[in-house]
């Protein structure tokens, strides 16, 4: 079969499970996603060995070590991704779920009610987690989902596709609720993305290349997840050791995930004191760093910053830093070359904790806090489908209530309008 009929195939199949899951009880749901977990640590060994054919792929195409980090499975990401799915199992479900209500002076009974999307195709790169996390969140919200995970990450993807179709399978749900796209030919996803009498919106989740090659093809609507350029400004008469500890989880704990800072903003007033804590640090854990000429001047043996380092997501151990004159002059650099994904600053002003919550135009605002949280789980939603850099339909971490929809519900007697 060519790529357009083996795209229409998954496409037109995804459209005929959709009803079903669209019907199914909560109950029925959640079962599917708990035999999920279960067949993903029973086949722990199965997909780890699958993952190491992808490492071994990875680390001979060159990938970086951040990036094969976003690759790796590990005994506990395979522990989370099933704690993940059962957290999902335990979140209230929105189908079906009252938005708004009331009667009009006619006597008709108008509701808003949370309905599926219906059929959500799911592009996106390395992180082998990211097909759980999608399958448990399309499914407790009622949509059928096809997935389509990198090149890089293939071996693994279906790996764990097969046990995600196979609990569907010994609960009776139609196990097409949940496909993969079984080949690496990029013209499959070129079909996927016009197939807009089966598939109701498209989520790509990756590097900008990949979103911006995703929303100019698509005749499907396509939620964006763009870069995540994210800064943290270290404000005057903060508490530098906070701040310190702030900075290093922020770029350091995992520096190839779309929420990890990537530019450092520092107050003139305590650049100094602060880098003198902080560069040690960042040296320790291989950090390069790429500083304005102020900078340059508190730490000369580091490199210079050019135009294009303010605009670029490392995902690796590099840090843009910049010395700024007020909070105002961070927030203008922020709403300058951010992607409108995470920010933060570390102050102990309220005035200027405030002006930051209220300026920064991102989906993700911190005061006093690493911008690692933005995260479906650790907000309290449980998995993400990606974080939305976008304002519409959605913004921030795509969890439950952001995969569905509404409609209006209107029950009368016997109106007539007239």
């Amino acid at each position: 079969m060519d790529a357009k009929g083996y795209a229409l195939e998954v496409a037109r199949s995804a459209r005929e499970a959709s009803v079903c899951i669209a019907r199914a009880r909560t109950t029925e749901k959640n079962a599917v996603l708990l035999a999920m977990a279960q067949n993903l640590l029973d086949a722990a060994s199965e997909l780890k060995d699958e993952n190491r054919r992808d490492l071994e792929a990875g680390e001979k195409a060159g990938l970086s070590s951040a990036m094969l980090d976003r690759l790796e499975l590990t005994d506990s990401r395979i522990g989370a991704m099933a704690q993940a799915l059962r957290t999902v199992a335990e979140l209230r479900d929105p189908v079906g779920r009252v938005i708004d209500g009331w009667t009009l002076p006619n006597g008709l009974k108008v509701q808003k009610v949370r309905v599926p999307l219906g059929v959500v195709c799911i592009i996106y790169e390395s992180r082998p987690n990211v097909t759980a996390d999608a399958a448990a969140l399309c499914v407790k919200s009622g949509n059928a989902v096809i997935l389509r995970g990198g090149t890089e990450a293939i071996n693994s993807n279906l790996a764990i596709h097969r046990q995600l179709a196979r609990a569907c399978e010994q609960v009776g749900i139609d196990k097409r609720v949940v496909q993969l796209i079984e080949t690496t030919d990029r013209a499959v996803v070129r079909e996927l993305l016009r197939a807009d009498r089966y598939v109701d919106v498209v989520i790509p989740r990756g590097g900008k290349d990949l979103i911006r090659t995703v929303a100019e093809m698509a005749t499907v609507p396509v939620i964006k997840h763009y870069e995540g350029i994210c800064h943290v400004y270290v404000d005057a008469g903060c508490d530098l050791d906070m701040a310190v500890r702030i900075c290093e989880n922020a770029k350091c704990q995992r520096p190839g995930t779309c929420n990890a800072m990537e530019t450092l903003l520092i107050h003139e007033a305590v650049a100094e004191e602060f880098l003198a804590k902080m560069a040690p640090i960042f040296d320790q854990r291989g950090v390069e760093l790429r500083g304005c000429e102020r900078t340059l001047e508190i730490l000369p043996d580091i490199k210079s910053a050019t135009e294009e380092d303010w605009r670029t997501e490392y995902l690796d151990l590099i840090l843009s830093v910049r010395i700024v004159r007020d909070v105002d002059e961070a927030i203008d650099h922020i709403n300058t070359y951010g992607s409108a994904h995470s920010d933060a600053i570390v102050t102990e002003s309220q005035s200027n904790a405030q002006r930051f919550l209220d300026r920064v135009d991102s989906a993700a605002v911190y005061v006093n806090a690493s911008t690692r949280f933005t995260d479906g789980g650790e907000f309290g939603l449980g998995a993400e489908i990606g974080i939305s850099t976008g304002k519409l339909h959605a913004r921030g971490p795509m969890a439950l209530e952001e995969l569905t929809t509404y409609k209006w519900t209107i029950v009368g007697s016997g109106q007539l309008r007239t």
